[in-house]
């Protein structure tokens, strides 16, 4: 494609000369990955276009960036499937307003859906590399509004709780309870569960106790623990 394209930590950052190239992919990705299949939210689908995939793909993936697939990204961690974050994010129904918590920054990419929407986001990702390639892509992008964490995601932030919202973007075996524990009354988790066999779950903090429900079969790396 004659992509020109400044790397990053072995991520693409490419030149202005190519967004028009990546723009019309990103509306095909909203038009023909999500809108069709139910995505709905309009902040959601903005923030879904705005964002530049691409910058949070390897190099070598640079032309399945906006592809309706999960990528790898090293150590063993992958980039969502543009559906399942859009999907993901829209589940938890953010106004704007909301304090999250994200288990797993990854690429960073996920992290930057939630920025553009929710007021304030916390981030926690075990792997060191990959926190601090997501750091530098997403302080490069300008976001002001991200807080980082290196550490054990079971464990969530404890000094940061309770939040309006968690996302686990890897799947544990159980759901932590500890993650549970840090949300707000009212509050809402989207985590993919289970080993063989995964499901996405919706858990949603009562006054008393907590709610789950089972939305759709999935397939997530596994959240990594220290314990």
């Amino acid at each position: 494609m004659g992509l020109i394209c400044q790397s990053l930590l072995s991520f693409a950052f490419c030149e202005p000369t190519l967004k028009k190239n990546f723009e019309k992919e990103r509306e095909r990705m909203v038009s023909s990955q999500l809108a069709v299949r139910g995505i709905k939210d309009v902040k959601v689908l903005g923030a879904m276009k705005k964002i530049h995939r691409h910058l949070f793909v390897p190099e070598n993936m640079l032309s399945h960036a906006y592809s309706d697939e999960p990528l790898p990204i090293g150590e063993g961690q992958t980039i969502s499937q543009p559906y399942i974050v859009a999907y993901m994010t829209e589940v938890l129904v953010l106004q704007g307003e909301e304090r999250v918590l994200e288990i797993g920054t990854g690429s960073g990419y996920q992290t930057a859906i939630l920025a553009e929407i929710a007021q304030q986001v916390f981030t926690v990702e075990l792997v060191g590399a990959l926190s601090h390639r997501a750091q530098e892509a997403l302080k490069k992008l300008k976001y002001t509004n991200i807080l980082y964490k290196i550490g054990d995601g079971t464990f969530g932030w404890d000094k940061r709780a309770p939040f309006d919202a968690i996302m686990v973007t890897a799947a544990p075996d159980k759901i932590p309870h500890s993650l549970e524990e840090q949300l707000k009354i009212g509050g809402r988790m989207i985590i993919p569960v289970g080993s063989a066999i995964q499901e996405l779950v919706l858990v949603t903090r009562g006054k008393k106790k907590f709610k789950r429900k089972k939305l759709l079969p999935v397939r997530f790396v596994p959240l990594v623990t220290t314990h």
